[in-house]
């Protein structure tokens, strides 16, 4: 079920019982995606890495991941784009940037409650009754439904990484680093880089970091670019010293001593693999 509207305005949502119907026609430039896994067992390949998804796990990916549905058949999805539903223009409201949608090393896995999937299927239900509609009012409907599933996510995933342990300010610290680190990862690679940016100390963010994460603030920015690294090596015909330049290496050598540091693998043992 598909919606496009006059001003390029997308907006999908459908359910299959095979995998490759997830994939479809409709120009994927800048879109993103909500899947819902009902099977119980539910293997996927993200940017060359393997996840298990629980059922009934959700998953928020953008049109950068590199997504392959390796075993699982009952699968469900959302997909929209920006003309659609901007997520930065929302975010003060929907609080998404940096937690669903812009933390690209570090994928949310929405693990909803069973009192969570009673309203998330209300949500689901609604949404297809609306795709049905043919009013001037559909787009606006669409978008209040979209939205509110969105909240929902967010509520849940804040709750299950411990989020709920912060104030509004460090909620939002945390969520402009994420952020700040998908803007500028190819050109900064250190912690304090982005803690002048955020006219914070390199300490601040450690200890704020510690409440909520498993990962310290430099361990994020090494993951975000390892997951660059392992996307252009695989998906790209670029040579190793043209991806040691795109992501901000000064030599050769000094990316794959990074590379094989974080991977145990050469770049170029890592590509013939």
């Amino acid at each position: 079920m598909k919606y496009s509207g006059k001003n390029k305005e997308y907006f999908e949502i459908d359910r299959s019982n095979e995998s490759s119907s997830f994939y479809h026609d409709a120009d994927l430039k800048n879109l993103l995606s909500i899947l819902w896994f009902e099977n119980k067992e539910n293997l996927i390949e993200i940017d060359g890495k393997e996840i298990q998804v629980p059922q009934n796990g959700l998953l928020c990916l953008t049109a950068f991941h590199k997504i392959d549905l390796k075993e699982t058949t009952k699968v469900k999805w959302v997909k929209f784009n920006k003309p659609f539903y901007c997520i930065l223009d929302h975010d003060s409201e929907v609080g998404c940037k940096g937690i669903l949608f812009f933390g690209a090393q570090n994928l949310p896995l929405i693990n909803p409650t069973e009192k969570d999937l009673e309203v998330l299927s209300t949500v689901w239900k609604m949404i297809q009754l609306e795709m049905e509609s043919r009013d001037n009012l559909q787009l606006e409907m669409l978008q209040m439904m979209l939205k509110r599933l969105l909240i929902l996510c967010t509520r849940i995933y804040k709750t299950q990484e411990e989020y709920t342990q912060l104030d509004n300010v460090q909620s939002d610290l945390v969520r402009d680093y994420n952020y700040l680190i998908e803007q500028h990862f190819r050109t900064k690679h250190s912690v304090g880089e982005y803690a002048t940016l955020l006219n914070k100390s390199p300490k601040t963010l450690s200890n704020l970091f510690k409440k909520v994460h498993h990962q310290t603030p430099l361990q994020m920015i090494q993951n975000r670019i390892m997951l660059e690294a392992r996307r252009l090596l695989k998906y790209s015909d670029k040579n190793i010293s043209e991806i040691a330049d795109e992501i901000g290496f000064l030599d050769l050598q000094s990316f794959s001593r990074f590379f094989k540091k974080h991977e145990n693998l050469s770049p170029s043992e890592f590509r013939s693999n």
